[in-house]
This record gives structure tokens, sequence and C-alpha cells, in this order.
């Protein structure tokens, strides 16, 4: 039988890590050496644990998992670089006999593996450019003339993701048709047998609970481990100083921002890409959407 590759996906707080084992675990028990590769953006960097919600060692069950811990926090993640990682990853383990397991929420990072995703051109000499005029005048004046030069690419990015912003018109400048940031109109899968599986929480009951995890990562630390990553250089970090409650942690620990403040920046911007996420893997052709907390491994294997 061919060896496949499972994506699991969905927005943060839908137990994706969890069914990700259970799935793992149910091939295993058919005599499938199944291995787990990362697909969540932050869980890439090394400390940067509490915040992303990482798995532990002993949280892993046994189960290899690949592309977790791989970068410093002053180190930049970036797709184009991700892409051949992950596709090497998934590769070993078919060598090995297993099925590949992709799992996490990052669409951009998900989409780039399971589909032929290609990426588009880059000037360096632009991008500094641009990255000066970002550090002048700020994110929102060049998402207007972002908006102002392809608004459909302006419509699908966060106004306020600079660096995003600035992709987007590096790639504008360099004569590129759009920024990459969206799946193609027919994506066409890298990997013939690929089976995408979505975690589904109903909008409320999410709401709820990444207002409680938000809440539980400062009970636990977050702000000792953003204080941690702090002395390592995190704010000199281009991607990860950026990270959705990490930069809040650092406000905070500057004296920018009261505790209070900053859990309730980090639950509001939490929902807003919860929202974002959802709509990306909705667009996923053939993916089948499974309830989280009643989600049945073994079922959705007996139905592949």
């Amino acid at each position: 039988m061919i060896a496949r590759v499972w994506a699991v996906v969905g927005a943060t707080g839908t137990g994706k890590s969890e069914f990700a084992l259970q799935l793992a675990e149910a091939l295993r028990a058919q005599g499938n050496p199944a291995e787990i590769v990362n697909a969540d953006a932050m869980q890439l960097y090394r400390g940067m644990d509490i915040g992303t919600a990482k798995l532990s060692m002993p949280e892993r069950r046994g189960i290899p998992h690949h592309l977790l811990d791989v970068r410093e926090a002053t180190q930049e993640a970036a797709v184009a670089w991700y892409q051949p990682l992950a596709r090497e990853a998934i590769t070993g383990i078919h060598a090995r006999g297993g099925d590949a397991i992709l799992v996490g929420g990052s669409g951009l990072y998900v989409s780039s593996v399971i589909f032929d995703f290609r990426f588009p051109p880059r000037d360096a000499a632009v991008r500094a450019r641009l990255e000066a005029e970002l550090e002048e005048s700020g994110a929102g004046a060049l998402f207007e003339r972002l908006k102002a030069q392809d608004p459909a690419t302006a419509a699908r990015i966060d106004a306020r993701n600079g660096r995003r912003v600035v992709r987007a018109l590096e790639v504008l400048e360099s004569g590129g048709a759009t920024h990459g940031a969206a799946l193609p109109e027919k994506p066409e899968l890298w990997h013939p047998a690929t089976g995408i599986v979505g975690m589904s929480t109903p909008r409320d009951v999410l709401v709820e609970r990444l207002d409680r995890r938000v809440e539980g990562m400062w009970r636990d630390g977050m702000l000792a481990e953003v204080a941690a990553l702090r002395e390592q250089g995190l704010e000199r970090g281009v991607t990860a100083s950026r990270a959705i409650g990490y930069a809040q942690a650092l406000a905070q620990l500057r004296g920018d921002a009261t505790e209070r403040q900053a859990i309730a920046e980090t639950q509001a911007l939490t929902r807003r890409y919860a929202r974002r996420q959802v709509s990306w893997f909705k667009r996923y052709p053939g993916i089948r959407w499974v309830e989280s907390g009643a989600a049945d491994a073994a079922a959705v294997l007996a139905r592949s």
C-alpha cells in the first residue's frame, strides 16, 4: 500500500495535536509506523513552549515528532525555508514505511507542503527599502498602498502585520501577480495519497476555550518563559517577537502594558486568528471535518 500523508488542520484550540496522536496510535496499531510533522510556525522555535501549547516529550507518547524546536528565537522562520524541510521529513517517514501526519494551524505552511505550492519572486533591495519605510511610516501607510495596488491581496492579510504587507509589496514591485499567501484557484496535491482532516469546534465553545487558554498561559509561567527568551535575544527576532502572546508578554516586561492588558490583547488577537484559520481551511478541497472532543481517529481511518 502506498504511504500516505495526513494533514490535521483547524483553528487553534481545536485539539489538533491530540487527534494527530490518536491517529498515529491507530495507524501503529495496524502495523503502520506513523510519525508526526509539525506545521505550526511558532512551534518551530526552541523555548517557545507555553505560548504555543507545544507538547512536551512525555505528552508525545513515544510518537516521533519532526520540526519542533528547530529555530532560535532570533532566527526568521519563512514558509519557503520550511517547505523543503517538511517534505524531506515526510519522504523520510515514507521510506521507513509509515504514514506522515502533518499537524498545525499555520495555513500557509500546511498549504506549502500538501499542495503544489510555488513561491513568488524575491528582491532583497526592494525588500530592504520597504522595510525601511515600514520602520519610518508604520504598517498602516504601506497597507493603504497595497490596497490601492492589489485589493484582493490586501483583503487576505492583517493590516497590522507589517512583515506580510512588506512581502506583498515586494512581490508586486518584482513583477509578481500576487504575494502568494493564498491557495491557487485549483490546488493540486503534492502527494497523491493525501487525506485532510479538519478539527471543528462551535464558535462559542472555542472562544471560551481560547480565553481560558490564554489565562492559563500566564498562570503556567508565560512571563518567565518570555523573560528567558528575551535574554536570548527574542526582541531581535523578526518572526518570534511578533507571535501572539509573546509580543504582549514583552510589552508587559517593558512596562508598556499591565498583565490584564497583555492577557486581554492576547485573547482578542487569538480569537481573530482563529477566525482567519477557519476561513483558510474551509477552502481546502476534499477536507473531512470532525468535531473535536468527539473525533474518533480509528473511525476516520476506517472510512479512508
